[in-house]
């Protein structure tokens, strides 16, 4: 068995994904109901052995519904006719996904507001608490 290439530094062993055949709905014509070309992908994310830590964690956090309680990534490949084109089409979607949780978000980094801008959001709030008063009850005399 190879290995997937997600980035130059990052790869993961292909016994470490599950594929399951299923049947499909959609296209296919006659085999539709006879060939099992949709693909089910799985993943565990947990016993990864190849991905540090924090890739980890935010491959969990991006994987959201697709992550099951037990923490194995699930992905369904069901849009072309052929089950190779479904298995090519669940191994991308799942290096896409790894790739996308390889990037360290930038932190950030804290400011001030300007002058001119807390000036501005004084104004505005002025301005419209002044059109609320303006629609209160008429002065009785």
């Amino acid at each position: 068995m190879g290995r997937l290439v997600i980035t130059p530094s990052l790869s993961i062993d292909e016994s470490e994904i599950e594929e399951r055949f299923v049947l499909s709905s959609g296209p296919g014509g006659q085999n539709v109901n006879k060939l099992a070309t949709a693909v089910q992908l799985r993943f565990d994310v947990g016993a990864c052995r190849s991905l540090p830590d924090d890739v980890k964690a935010r491959l969990k956090t991006l994987a959201g519904r697709k992550l099951t309680g037990e923490g194995i990534l699930v992905i369904d490949a069901r849009r072309h006719r052929t089950q190779e084109r479904n298995r090519t089409d669940a191994r991308d979607r799942l290096i896409a996904l790894i790739a996308q949780a390889a990037e360290r978000p930038t932190p950030r980094r804290a400011t001030r507001p300007t002058l001119a801008s807390k000036k501005r959001r004084l104004d505005s709030k002025a301005a419209r608490g002044r059109i609320k008063a303006a629609r209160g009850k008429p002065a009785i005399d």
